[in-house]
């Protein structure tokens, strides 16, 4: 059986991206055509079957989140789509963006319908600029055709997309900074509660989806939320894009449902393909430069929420990086760590100045000059960066590393010997060899 099922993805590198008669030629908008038949409860009732959990990383029920905001009754709703994709190891809305935008718009148009909205923001990654200029021909395009703006398939409803970006800044990844970026604010997390479905955008109830998150309503209105969610799992519906890197054959976005394994997606020729040069893998990193590390003795893992969480991982963003056996842990978590020092927003003491003293640690480690005493002070750090931090990239900054440090243990009491297994941080003098 195939490990690949393109339920979202199937018109990617098929038509062209902008093109409205292309996409309805492929089935597009029909999910539109019959959201307009249907109540906004009946529409939310059927994600609620589907078990769509969000594909951005918080894996927050998305028909809970719709339920809640059709409850507030304040007017105007606003409709936001995070299209922030900073997450290292994380391309695959790079993907439905550039490649089926028109299927992230009919998403879009239908969130606007069921909670009466009139308008709809999406917030493309700066780096994404050839994206963005794909996207607004798309939007162009679906209001010539009368899919978007005004009077849309003939009635009296409207609703308008604009695009906006920001300078590259990962913490907008994070929901509220994103919002207060769309206001022309600093992007920074806000305090919660209130929470955005109260006061969001212009301080005005507001749903926030990931783009493979809204991309997934026209199915699910098509062929309704049990038929989606047998695509997966009992706990978790559809499909899911992952993006595999690393040291792994096949690099890229595949479409897989939910309920293959880890070793499936690493190892099957049609997914990953394995370690290149026969090697062994070392570990892999799950979820994003935010998300949990496990090694080989996990590889039988389902891939899917449920199961991965009570193994200690997470689906995340959907990045499954490979590392093999030559990659020195100490040396990975110093790249990491990197990442969140140059990404931190540094409206908090314990992201802005925790990852910089984690960094200072793993340089001694890898320099040699690391006691036993700073490994009880980078215990500590783990600890106080993730109660402490204010919101989540802070919290998660140091997930890599916990998730190291209980596997791979011994791999940092060598580096207090100068002994890397990896052969990568010593000179073999050093090593005594």
């Amino acid at each position: 059986m195939s490990k690949i099922n393109k339920l979202i993805s199937r018109n990617c590198g098929v038509i062209s991206p902008d093109s409205v008669e292309e996409y309805v030629k492929a089935g597009g908008f029909q999910g539109l055509k019959k959201a307009f038949t249907m109540k906004a409860a009946e529409i939310i009732e059927e994600v609620k079957k589907a078990k769509l959990l969000g594909r951005g990383g918080a894996a927050y029920p998305a028909g809970s989140k719709w339920e809640q905001l059709l409850e507030i009754p304040e007017f105007p709703k606003y409709i936001v789509i995070n299209a922030d994709e900073g997450e290292p190891g994380t391309f695959k809305d790079k993907i439905l963006l550039g490649q089926d935008p028109l299927r992230v718009i009919e998403g879009m148009i239908i969130a606007g319908y069921v909670f009466s909205s009139h308008d709809g923001y999406i917030y493309i990654r700066g780096e994404y600029r050839a994206i963005q200029r794909v996207f607004q021909s798309a939007i162009d395009h679906a209001v010539t055709a009368g899919y978007l703006g005004k009077n849309i398939l003939g009635t009296d409803f409207e609703f308008n997309i604009h695009i906006m970006t920001g300078a590259g800044a990962y913490v907008c990844g994070e929901n509220s900074a994103l919002l207060n970026s769309i206001e022309g604010k600093a992007g920074r997390p806000r305090i919660k509660p209130p929470h955005l479905a109260e006061v969001g955008l212009f301080l005005m109830p507001t749903l926030v989806n990931n783009v493979e998150s809204i991309a997934s309503i026209p199915t699910i209105v098509v062929e309704g939320g049990e038929k989606f969610l047998s695509y997966g799992t009992q706990d978790s519906g559809g499909t899911k894009l992952i993006c595999l890197s690393g040291n792994v054959v096949n690099r890229g976005v595949f479409e897989i449902p939910f309920g293959i394994t880890l070793r499936d997606a690493i190892y099957d020729p049609e997914l990953g393909g394995g370690i290149p040069g026969g090697k062994k893998l070392k570990f892999f990193h799950l979820g994003g430069q935010s998300g949990p590390i496990g090694n080989e003795t996990q590889l039988d893992t389902v891939y899917c929420y449920k199961a991965l969480k009570g193994a200690g991982l997470s689906v995340g963003s959907g990045a499954v990086v490979v590392m093999d056996e030559d990659v020195c842990v100490i040396d990975y978590l110093k790249g990491v760590t990197e990442f969140f020092i140059h990404e931190s927003c540094g409206k908090c003491t314990p992201c802005r100045e925790g990852n910089k003293q984690i960094y200072a640690i793993l340089s001694k480690l890898s320099d040699g000059e690391a006691t036993q005493e700073d490994l009880v002070v980078l215990k500590r750090l783990i600890g106080t960066m993730t109660t402490a931090s204010f919101c989540g990239l802070g919290q998660s900054a140091a997930v890599a590393l916990n998730t190291c440090w209980k596997l791979f243990k011994a791999e940092f009491e060598d580096h207090l010997h100068k002994q890397c297994p990896a052969k990568v941080c010593f000179t073999e003098q050093e090593r005594g060899e």
